[in-house]
């Protein structure tokens, strides 16, 4: 690579070799190193919250809280991944080619993931609106994490067969030193795209379908019998209770797929399509961003969530048997 004389180098000593620096100016780059890492933490943070709450308290080990909190990893993973986002900035990757392939393929594996996850919790939500008595028997705590297992291990495995050109030899597809570009082939990016992008949104829009319209129905046969017997209320409460939650993981999926949407539109408008510098910053940030907005989700519409919240911010959580205590 031929670089002028007034051109910074990400590896001086290696001269011609070395990729130019993306220049900008001081202030930009401190303001986009502080906003990178002010959401990075944040995702961090409010995910872990995630975490603790459902993995404490006893009244939230539920088979759909169970998905819940394997979404919350996989953004919790998210998160610690974002940091990596500052090397970008300025076009140069300093950690070596191992490093850069070692990013890639966990940002697969936990986008991959996270599409999972999307999928499970419509069929939770499918099974609980459409086929409640089913459901309670059906749904359980062991097949929900047998699922959530299924889920995180075929991930690994797709993804470590859909990577294994850049696992084989880290780099190879590097013009310059200090780049770490990311490659999708033609027959990668197709598998890609089926598995990871057309599969779960046509599993998740025709579940979601049915579900709305079951809980439409539902809704106005509540509205219709207010003035039930207090049995029969009590059994419209725990309708209602469904209904709310399926309303909740509803916004999470359509946030999920309008963030996720724009890298597919993105990395696979051609056939070998090369993702790097501030195309490949824009959707995988948008990516990023909604590991952040998961929990902000809950926080607005899981009373939960909130009050989870405050036995951890508070530290009562650390009181004996704080695990039995009611937050629902």
């Amino acid at each position: 690579m031929e670089a002028s004389e007034d051109s910074e180098l990400c590896f001086p000593q290696l001269l011609n070799a070395s990729c130019i620096r993306t220049k900008r100016p001081h202030y930009e780059t401190l303001l986009t190193n502080i906003a990178v890492a002010s959401v990075s933490l944040l995702t961090v943070f409010l995910n872990l919250l995630v975490i603790i709450s459902i993995s404490h308290f006893k009244q939230l080990h539920t088979p759909t809280n169970l998905l819940l909190l394997s979404l919350a990893v996989s953004d919790f993973l998210v998160g610690l991944l974002f940091f990596f986002q500052m090397m970008f900035i300025d076009g140069c990757w300093f950690l070596g080619d191992l490093m850069c392939t070692v990013y890639q393929y966990l940002a697969y594996v936990i986008a991959s993931t996270s599409a999972g996850a999307m999928v499970l919790i419509s069929i939770d939500r499918y099974l609980a609106v459409c086929h409640p008595l089913l459901y309670s028997t059906q749904v359980t705590q062991t097949r929900a994490q047998l699922s959530v297992c299924l889920c995180w291990v075929c991930s690994l495995i797709f993804q470590t067969l859909n990577l294994q050109d850049v696992l084989q030899k880290p780099g190879r597809f590097n013009s310059c030193v200090g780049e770490c570009a990311f490659v999708i082939n033609y027959v990668a990016g197709l598998a890609d795209l089926l598995f990871t992008f057309i599969v779960p949104i046509a599993v998740i829009m025709v579940l979601y379908v049915r579900v709305f319209v079951v809980a439409v129905g539902q809704a106005r046969a509540i509205r219709s019998h207010i003035a039930a017997v207090s049995l029969q209320r009590s059994g419209k409460v725990s309708r209602t209770s469904e209904l709310k939650a399926t309303r909740t993981l509803g916004v999470v999926i359509v946030v999920f797929l309008l963030c996720l949407s724009p890298y597919y539109c993105v990395a696979l408008s051609g056939g070998d399509t090369l993702l790097n510098g501030s195309t490949a910053a824009f959707v995988l940030c948008l990516y990023y961003w909604n590991s952040c907005l998961n929990p902000l989700i809950y926080a607005f519409l899981y009373p939960w969530f909130k009050k989870s919240v405050q036995f951890i911010v508070t530290c009562r959580i650390l009181q004996p048997d704080s695990s039995a205590a009611n937050v629902l």
